[in-house]
């Protein structure tokens, strides 16, 4: 089992990471050194001031208004849009001179009574008295996603463009060969928490926001920097917000979302605008979506000590209890045969093999019996010339390269602590005669630069190429 021991040491301070050659991670200092790489990474830098953000949200919205008078049924309209049945109970309490006593006190009584079970439901899942916001930073693959300036990234998987969704709710996509950036904007588009281009197409890219999804169409070929709101279709379901988590199957047909708030995956027909859901009992919600690259399964976490592995010929699933707390994230093997993931809480990365035989994936009811761990991520002490740095601690995100040759772990560090900062590791991989995890190195930018979500291109000719926010 591989460890942190195994790596060499961190870098020195003003060092930067710059490639891997010959199985090294290489590092420089300038831009100079830069240069003198074969090939010069691409680098946007988006500043934060630069950045129109929402000076209220739509629920505040209301204190800009001067008062007026407002009939009883107007108030009670607007109470059921704003807060649902809720809402409507509390005007209706509220408005105790303008309605039969009767119905006011019963009105009461039924709010304390959906209060208490709203608060005992609560106590058994904490994640349910979150804000939407807190709930999408919770629960986020990106390390602290409130105060992320982007906010989502994702390459296309057959071309060398990309899509950032920045801290302002906008969404740019960068083409290096065209000297055109679209920018997506639409009222809906609030608190994306992830985008995905759709495989096998040109110009699909859904994104999940706080209330629905977005799937945008975005014609490659068109001049146009600002796409009309036009272009976006919007996919939503009651009860289905914030959407956390998306996922697209490998041949573009159907798109899944998850949101803590519900129970239910969602299997959506984009092109119908309709939607299943797949819901199981237990996890208080999905949180985490991951679709395997052979499309046989779909990983799905939940808030709670458990997760679960979809086989999607006949949508039934396995779940799989955590000892200490929830899946935070994971990967799967190029072939779709190994599920790596990780525990909130633990250090460890666990291992799934969902084959009896080299290269014949099985079915869910022959799938493995038990969790592996194959690498430890325990905090490490190692000295280097500007003093000792401990490395190491909870895992936020894991990437897993398309050719199965190189994983990527995000380490959260310490916020609090100097010596404790957040860091990319990176390990060799190897599947075949055995699976195997080999230390390659630690990847750092800048001086004073933090790495908040990481992703591998999909379709690199050369290797590996991660990009790094």
């Amino acid at each position: 089992m591989c460890s942190l021991a195994l790596f060499p040491p961190p870098l020195p301070s003003g060092q930067t990471t710059l490639c891997e050659s010959n199985n090294e991670l290489l590092s420089g200092t300038t831009n100079g050194d830069r240069l003198k790489q074969e090939s010069s990474p691409l680098s946007l830098y988006f500043p934060r001031e630069s950045l129109k953000l929402h000076s209220r949200t739509e629920s505040s919205s209301k204190a800009a208004f001067l008062d007026h008078s407002e009939t009883l049924w107007m108030r009670s309209a607007a109470a059921w849009r704003d807060g649902g049945f809720t809402g409507l109970l509390n005007e209706i309490t509220n408005s105790h001179t303008e309605v039969p006593k009767w119905l006011s006190v019963s009105s009461g009584c039924t709010l304390a009574l959906l209060r208490r079970v709203s608060s005992f439901h609560g106590s058994l899942f904490p994640h349910l008295t979150l804000s939407s916001e807190d709930m999408i930073a919770e629960f986020s693959q990106v390390l602290n996603w409130s105060d992320c300036v982007v906010r989502a990234f994702a390459w296309h998987p057959h071309t060398d463009k990309f899509a950032v969704a920045l801290l302002d709710d906008s969404i740019k996509i960068y083409n290096p060969k065209s000297a055109t950036t679209p920018t997506l904007k639409h009222r809906l588009q609030r608190s994306v928490a992830a985008v995905q281009w759709k495989p096998l197409c040109a110009s699909a890219l859904a994104v999940a926001c706080q209330n629905c999804l977005l799937v945008w169409h975005v014609d490659p070929c068109s001049l146009s920097t600002r796409p009309s709101s036009g272009c976006a279709q919007v996919l939503s379901h009651p009860g289905h917000s914030p959407v956390t988590s998306i996922a697209w199957s490998p041949s573009g047909s159907l798109l899944v979302s998850a949101s803590p708030m519900d129970t239910a995956m969602m299997v959506w027909d984009v092109a119908a605008e309709s939607c299943v859901p797949l819901q199981r009992v237990g996890g208080g919600g999905v949180t985490f979506l991951s679709w395997s690259p052979d499309g046989s399964h779909v990983l799905a976490s939940t808030p709670s000590a458990l997760f679960r592995v979809w086989e999607t010929r006949m949508w039934t699933c396995e779940r799989w209890p955590c000892v200490k707390g929830r899946c935070q994230s994971g990967c799967w093997s190029p072939d779709g045969s190994r599920l790596l993931f990780t525990v909130q809480g633990e250090t460890v990365i666990y291992a799934l093999t969902f084959t009896d035989t080299a290269g014949i994936p099985t079915s869910t009811s022959k799938g493995p019996k038990a969790a592996a761990v194959v690498a430890d991520l325990s905090e490490t002490t190692f000295n280097t010339p500007d003093g000792d740095i401990i490395v190491g601690g909870e895992i936020q995100s894991l990437a897993w390269d398309p050719t199965g040759e190189r994983l990527a772990v995000l380490l959260k560090g310490d916020p609090q602590a100097a010596d404790r900062c957040a860091i990319i590791a990176v390990f060799k991989t190897r599947t075949n005669p055995i699976f195997e995890l080999l230390p390659c190195g630690f990847v750092q930018g800048e001086p004073g630069a933090e790495p908040r979500l990481m992703q591998f291109h999909p379709n690199f000719q050369h290797g590996a190429l991660l990009s790094v926010v």
